[in-house]
């Protein structure tokens, strides 16, 4: 009986999991936009807390700045960000993705940054070996 129970109750959170609880808006801003955006926003966000006087110096509002990148305002971002947080496992696989592509954007200033450290550390030789000649 008890297995029966866990059963019945395993499918119905899965249906439910996969049920739509809000109707689709008509101005939705598709999936893939939609991931870029959160990327941008975490970004952003991520810059707020570090540079806000920066931002603030250049007449930046980082929200702002992201909806008007991709054209879209923030009602049109709340009623979509509402929409897909009803659909839990797309709204999942979105962060997911949105987390992927951060980790790839990390990887890629981390090497970038090596790849800055190595120009720097052979501009430096270079001069010692230039300056040690006119020796």
């Amino acid at each position: 009986m008890m297995k029966r129970v866990m059963l019945f109750a395993s499918i119905v959170f899965l249906v439910s999991c996969g049920e739509k609880l809000i109707e689709q808006p008509e101005n939705l801003i598709a999936r893939d936009q939609m991931v870029l955006i959160l990327k941008d926003m975490a970004i952003v966000n991520a810059a707020k807390s570090t540079n806000i006087g920066k931002l603030k110096e250049n007449g930046i509002d980082p929200t702002t700045y992201v909806f008007d990148k991709y054209n879209v305002d923030s009602t049109r971002f709340v009623d979509s960000d509402r929409y897909y947080a009803s659909i839990p496992l797309e709204y999942e696989g979105i962060y997911k993705e949105v987390e992927s592509l951060l980790e790839e954007e990390k990887e890629r200033l981390k090497e970038l940054k090596e790849r800055n450290d190595s120009l720097k550390l052979l501009q430096r030789e270079e001069k010692d070996l230039l300056d040690n000649q006119d020796l």
